[in-house]
């Protein structure tokens, strides 16, 4: 398990490294792109900054929801390509979202912090119950359930900074 998180961190240090390389996957004429660009309400920061909000989690929530439905079935390893194909769809929506929206750098850093906070939230609730676990009869080992809040605090932390780094920095270059 450390290693496939130690994999995937170097993965998503390598999107993040080369992203204006990913932005240019997607060409600036893509229905998705056009379609949120030609939406007024997505070019005030605030209003997207919560549409991503609310992306992230529905995403989070879909995702949560596939991986609690593979516990009933027994297919080894299905779950690790849905958690994969998961990390492609958010940083795929980022980027959309990333070359959809105009504006100055500071709006930029606020829709990207409004949009990332989902997971700065789920991170902070992650920790809080790290924190406060608590055995739920006596003799209970809490230590898998700590390792498992640990990871799940991982995985949001590298969420956050991802989403953050690429829907609140980059720049977008018009031609």
């Amino acid at each position: 398990m450390t290693s496939i998180l130690f994999f995937g961190f170097l993965i998503l240090l390598l999107i993040i490294l080369f992203k204006n390389r990913l932005r240019g996957i997607i060409p600036e004429n893509h229905s998705f792109v056009e379609r949120l660009e030609k939406l007024g309400w997505f070019q005030y920061h605030w209003l997207a900054g919560l549409s991503l909000f609310g992306i992230n989690a529905g995403l989070f929530l879909l995702t949560g929801g596939l991986l609690y439905g593979l516990m009933f079935l027994m297919i080894p390893y299905l779950h690790l390509v849905i958690m994969f194909l998961a990390v492609i769809i958010s940083v795929y929506v980022w980027i959309v979202i990333n070359k959809a929206w105009e504006g100055t750098k500071g709006n930029r850093l606020k829709l990207g912090a409004v949009g990332s906070s989902f997971y700065l939230i789920l991170t902070i609730v992650f920790i809080y119950m790290m924190m406060t676990i608590e055995p739920q009869y006596p003799g209970e080992d809490t230590f898998m359930r700590f390792i498992g809040l640990f990871f799940a605090s991982f995985v949001t932390v590298v969420a956050f900074l991802t989403c953050f780094l690429i829907t609140g920095f980059s720049k977008v270059h018009r031609n």
